[in-house]
């Protein structure tokens, strides 16, 4: 193994992208597998857990880890594409080990210092194994300060790592989750042993939880909000796009999804329900019911303004949907579109209705998946807009909605196809 940092922290490690000899990125780490079996001799670190296509997760032994330096890790690019599964003996550093609560035994004046572990140094060994070396440890807050003192110790002079622990907290996990793409803390939650996912999602703020949803799997999620208080699965639920909330709540039992649209806000329980009333696969069912709607009397400033919303996809803020009074789903007659690319060469204080694109035809709720991709691939469009018998505007497709419809059942665990040579777990 070429040079590498000393120390090497593993908090700091998730997330970082993995080459190969070539350059060409494989993965990125999403964390350290470990031997725990004593608080006194060092535990061996026995590799990486890598995200590799597809969201796919695998071992990489550190025998295959050639250099771990700022910012990026280099392996030598023979690695075993079989998903990783964990082994009765192997402790997953962040996903086990931090919000652990330890003891601190040292004869410094730290002795005796009771704290959760927020994060782990691993570095190598004489024998150029790597190790776990150093314990980061955060005391609770005591009076006014948000946080509590921090210290870092050597391994062996903590009690309490190899212990199973059945209130382990998950504030430093979840703070790790919190630093990720949504799509990527589902893959961490999805492969969580189950008492600590139950904790992470208990400690997930309610929109958080939201985000983290909609990327995972449909047995994932019905398996989470099954273990949620009816109170707090509604208020997950609205914090959830209307079409991945109705998608899920379609998975429910009948008779708890009547039981948490009842207790959702009406407004928000409307939207779930009318798009549950139109039939699967077809441009009603799988449509956003809140696309950016303005007036005709809107000027181009008040457009970009509206897809400004850090919270629209980039497929919804590519264009905006100009209707007459009311302006909410179904909206009034439907007028045409302003596509964002058009309005930025417009003067911001011209009116969006003099930029309007009315020459497309609009999709009806009726239409089918397959009309829906021939719609988007003819128009060459990320989103359309979906009407009403009447020329009601009722919401907008995506071609995001599309692929989620389109791809098959479990793609998200899907084999990748390219494969690489294999070699044994180390």
């Amino acid at each position: 193994m070429s040079s590498s940092p000393s120390r090497v922290y593993a908090a700091r490690l998730v997330g970082l992208p993995i080459f190969d000899p070539r350059g060409d990125q494989v993965g990125k780490v999403r964390d350290l597998v470990a031997a725990v079996r004593s608080e006194v001799s060092q535990p061996r670190v026995l590799g990486l857990v890598a995200e590799v296509f597809g969201r796919r997760r695998i071992f990489v032994p550190m025998t295959r880890v050639t250099n771990i330096d700022s910012g990026q890790v280099y392996t030598t690019g023979l690695l075993n594409m079989r998903r990783f599964e964990q082994r009765s003996t192997e402790t997953l550093v962040i996903g086990q080990m931090l919000d652990r609560t330890v003891t601190i035994h040292d004869t410094g004046h730290s002795a005796g210092v009771v704290g959760v572990v927020y994060d782990v140094a691993m570095e190598q060994a004489r024998n150029r194994d790597w190790v776990l070396s150093r314990v980061a440890v955060q005391e609770p807050a005591k009076g006014l300060r948000r946080k509590g003192q921090t210290h870092v110790v050597e391994w062996r002079d903590v009690d309490g790592l190899t212990r199973r622990e059945e209130t382990q907290g998950a504030t430093h996990l979840v703070h790790a989750l919190n630093e990720m793409r949504p799509a990527d803390a589902a893959t961490m939650l999805h492969d969580l042993p189950i008492e600590r996912r139950t904790a992470v999602v208990k400690a997930l703020d309610d929109e958080r939880l939201a985000d983290v949803l909609e990327e995972m799997p449909e047995e994932d999620q019905v398996e989470i909000l099954s273990h949620l208080a009816d109170e707090r699965a509604a208020d997950v639920l609205e914090e959830m796009s209307a079409d991945d909330a109705a998608d899920l709540i379609a998975e429910l039992p009948p008779e708890t999804a009547a039981n948490l649209l009842a207790l959702m806000e009406p407004d928000e329980a409307e939207d779930v329900r009318r798009l549950l009333s139109y039939v699967e696969d077809t441009a009603g069912a799988m449509m956003t019911p809140e696309p950016v709607i303005l007036g005709p009397d809107a000027t181009i400033a008040d457009a970009l303004a509206h897809v400004r919303n850090p919270d629209l996809t980039p497929a919804l803020a590519s264009q905006v949907y100009i209707c007459r009074q009311p302006l909410e789903t179904p909206t009034g007659k439907f007028l045409g579109v302003g596509h964002i690319q058009r309005l930025l060469r417009e003067p911001p204080s011209t009116l969006v209705a003099g930029a309007l694109d009315d020459t497309m035809e609009s999709l009806r709720a009726e239409a089918g998946i397959d009309e829906v991709a021939a719609h988007l691939a003819t128009y060459n469009l990320v989103a359309a807009p979906v009407v009403d018998e009447n020329g009601h505007l009722v919401g907008a497709v995506t071609v995001d909605d599309l692929l989620d419809h389109m791809l098959p059942e479990g793609w998200r665990d899907r084999r990748p196809r390219k494969r690489q040579p294999e070699v044994g777990r180390g």
